[in-house]
């Protein structure tokens, strides 16, 4: 029996390609199940994966295997970069939602048999996954799997984005790309715990979107008068922590130099240092592949560091990681909800308008791939 996968590659004539490819389907092992994969959404990270950073308008239509497959050229400075994939075709999908329908021998597996799971783990845009249990979350009898696809990686991100705070003493956060459905999730965390939030977005229509939802903050980076907005928000709120997923340009420097302000203007002896209030941006995604611009005209108490979603886990322990995931698990139809724009079939995914369409990060557009 053969499940279809969908695979990336390097090659070495500076060509990066996406295709589908007939694969076995393992029996698992004592502590793993057998996942029929019912629905699996399209990230950010996963089009890392499947094109690097190129734009996907450069993308031309192929074929491979008698499914149709996709190639973008790459710049020979990003072909140094990924040398270590060469002549790799490697599974694509980060998380996905199915069915258990064989399970190894251990209690654990056992206890999946059957019932419809949300995982996290790679290869799963494919029509079968053979994976650990312990990588499994249990959904709910009343969740679809179109409910429970994007069960970790946009909640358990948002929801770490608050954990983090917590953790770190922060009272209150800004969020760029606010509009998206990882930002829609985190103003419903923070309204539920109480915690002010900043949102930055980049049109008036996106301000309209989250005034609607009853975000009290909600800024458009393109206005003439933004950093004066930002710089009073961060004010009444007190934040002191920002996670931005754009990371290329002037955005963080601004929310930091909106943060010293603020913070002077609590100081109760002047400094020529500046405040020793520390100011903390996490940069979590590359939407501007550019240099990130800091001009350091904040004092000496700041920092600007990567935030990823596993590497955090490890530092919040199995305690803190198990309570989130319940909450995940309890909220998938409303604070965890997530909604999308395009669905696909596996086989659609590598037409050329597909992707151009998923490969675009838009606000407001988010594919799921569905398996039936």
């Amino acid at each position: 029996m053969k499940s279809l996968q969908l695979q990336s590659c390097v090659h070495e004539n500076n060509t990066i390609e996406c295709a589908l490819f007939e694969v076995d389907i393992p029996e698992p092992g004592p502590d793993e199940v057998l996942i029929k994969v019912e629905a699996a959404p399209i990230n950010p990270s996963d089009l890392g994966l499947m094109f690097g950073i190129l734009n996907t308008d450069t993308a031309a239509a192929g074929e491979r295997n008698g499914f149709p497959a996709v190639s973008l050229p790459v710049p020979e400075a990003m072909m140094r970069a990924m040398k270590t994939r060469v002549g790799q075709w490697l599974p694509a999908g980060n998380e996905g939602a199915g069915t258990v329908v064989a399970a190894g021998s251990n209690d654990e597996a056992q206890a999946l048999m059957g019932k419809r799971v949300g995982v996290f783990g790679g290869e799963l845009f494919a029509q079968y996954r053979c994976i650990s249990a312990m990588q499994c979350m249990a959904l709910p009898d009343d969740v679809t799997a179109e409910e429970g696809a994007s069960c970790v990686v946009n909640p358990m991100t948002a929801l770490g984005f608050v954990e983090t705070a917590k953790m770190e003493g922060h009272k209150a956060i800004v969020h760029a790309a606010a509009a998206s459905n990882l930002g829609q999730m985190l103003h419903r965390i923070c309204a539920e715990d109480g915690i002010p939030l900043v949102n930055i977005v980049r049109s008036d229509e996106q301000v309209a979107l989250l005034k609607g939802l009853g975000a009290e903050h909600a800024l458009n980076s393109t206005d003439e008068h933004f950093q004066k907005a930002l710089t009073a928000a961060v004010e009444a709120t007190g934040a002191t922590v920002a996670f931005d997923p754009i990371g290329g340009g002037t955005l963080s420097n601004q929310i930091l130099t909106a943060m010293e302000v603020a913070a002077q203007k609590r100081m109760p002896v002047w400094s020529r240092y500046g405040s020793d209030e520390h100011k903390q941006i996490y940069i979590y995604g590359m939407l501007d592949p550019a240099p990130t611009a800091l001009t350091r005209g904040y004092g000496f108490a700041w920092s600007v560091s990567g935030w990823l979603l596993m590497p955090f886990l490890q530092r919040a322990g199995l305690e803190r990681m198990f309570a989130m995931q319940q909450r995940v698990l309890s909220g998938l139809k409303t604070t965890f909800a997530s909604e999308y724009s395009d669905r696909i079939s596996l086989e659609q995914a590598l037409e050329l308008s597909a992707v151009q369409t998923y490969g675009r990060k838009a606000t407001g557009q988010k594919t799921l791939i569905t398996m039936s």
